[in-house]
């Protein structure tokens, strides 16, 4: 959430609208994304017509499937909460659970019902975590190939002017795009120094954007 507070302006001052994928991850200031210190942020964002959904309330990844397709359960790693690092299994309404604490959080803190998806950590998945996810009412949500921004990757091998260059080039109408609120590990932060620089060459190109409310592939699912 470093940079949450420079991403909101860009956002603002370019007129762009965007889906947040929130977990409660830890932060530098405060008690975790989705906590007291970061509700006002999180509300000030909907007030401006942002969108919502679930990362799982631990930012829960994903390992293994385990049970059978009428008793599923999944290992499951979180990199948040009380569990983090620890690997352990989780019943599928467990993981119900997990995705819909980050959708109930959110809804409180920006007063704004969450749309019916999430994003499963580093996008793992397997269908019958899916199928899991869908019986309680959840969506999934991945990117697209050109959409991967890299803000997650090391500064030393994926620069970020060669970031740009290569997002600039490669985006195609209806790609969904994924970037953070800040990554810990990347010495160069991404948003800096490529955000906005992003947003205006896309619209240079004739793209304009909309949120997960807004995508054909997801439009039925989140009731517009």
């Amino acid at each position: 959430m470093g940079i949450a507070p420079l991403v909101a302006e860009v956002l603002q001052r370019q007129q762009v609208r965007v889906t947040f994928f929130a977990a409660n991850e830890r932060t530098k200031e405060g008690d975790g994304s989705l906590g007291d210190h970061w509700a006002p942020w999180w509300k000030a964002r909907a007030a401006e017509g942002h969108e919502f959904a679930s990362h799982t309330w631990s930012h829960t990844y994903w390992r293994a499937d385990l049970g059978d397709a009428r008793h599923p359960s999944f290992r499951v790693r979180p990199s948040a909460g009380p569990r983090e690092g620890q690997s352990f299994v989780l019943t599928a309404a467990q993981y119900c659970e997990e995705v819909t604490h980050a959708a109930e959080r959110l809804k409180v803190i920006t007063g704004r019902q969450p749309l019916p998806l999430f994003r499963a950590p580093g996008g793992k998945t397997s269908p019958q975590l899916l199928a899991s996810a869908a019986s309680c009412g959840y969506t999934h949500v991945g990117w697209s190939p050109a959409g991967f921004l890299g803000d997650e990757l090391p500064s030393e091998s994926a620069s970020n002017d060669a970031l740009l260059r290569k997002a600039l080039r490669d985006v195609r109408s209806g790609d969904i795009l994924l970037a953070h609120l800040g990554i810990w590990s990347r010495k160069d932060p991404w948003a800096p120094a490529v955000l906005e620089p992003l947003i205006v060459g896309l619209k240079e190109r004739g793209f304009c954007f909309r949120t997960l409310r807004e995508h054909p592939d997801y439009a039925r699912q989140a009731g517009r």
